[in-house]
């Protein structure tokens, strides 16, 4: 038998394994649920409940905030896509934990400072967040999901995030590697 000169804490899961699980995952929702995954109506979840609280007579008024009452009667954050989302969070602190590579730390390039790092990773969160908004669904929603149930726009959403991300790589590489 061969050993891995690895430690087996710090080891990943096998991609193909993942790719497989992330299937059976996405398979069950689609089966239990009725749709597929998606993070961004999480937000939107929390974003309506916050605004809804914070200023109820806004809330009211909005189109926005209208539309998505009807289509989701109750509290936003009864909404399964906020339960999916805990779940991820925890479920990855506790990956983490297990395997022991929960660390409080920033990782970066030597090129680069952790300050920077963070900004470029907030800004990527925030244009993420915009275009998960203006597209309608995160990548797990429109691509993933998409994809899954051979929809058109889902694989053409794929190939515009791959696309966008191979063409962009060669000006922000320099802060990685």
């Amino acid at each position: 038998m061969e050993t891995s000169s690895i430690p087996r804490k710090n080891r990943y899961l096998n991609p193909y394994i993942g790719g497989v699980l992330l299937g059976l995952v996405l398979l069950a929702a689609n089966f239990i649920s009725g749709r597929g995954l998606g993070a961004s109506g999480a937000i939107k979840s929390a974003v309506v409940a916050s605004t809804s609280a914070v200023a109820p007579a806004y809330t009211e008024n909005a189109k926005f905030f209208k539309e998505y009452r009807e289509e989701h009667p109750g509290s936003p954050m009864k909404n399964w896509l906020v339960f999916q989302m805990l779940g991820v969070i925890v479920g990855g602190f506790l990956s983490g934990a297990i395997a022991g590579r929960l660390k409080f730390k920033v990782e970066h390039s030597p090129k680069i400072t952790s300050r920077r790092r963070l900004a470029f990773a907030l800004m990527g969160g925030i244009f993420f967040g915009l275009g998960s908004q203006l597209g309608r669904g995160c990548t797990s929603g429109s691509a993933l999901s998409g994809m899954a149930v051979l929809s058109l726009g889902g694989i053409v959403t794929m190939m515009a995030i791959f696309g966008a991300a191979y063409g962009l790589a060669y000006f922000f590489r320099k802060n990685w590697i």
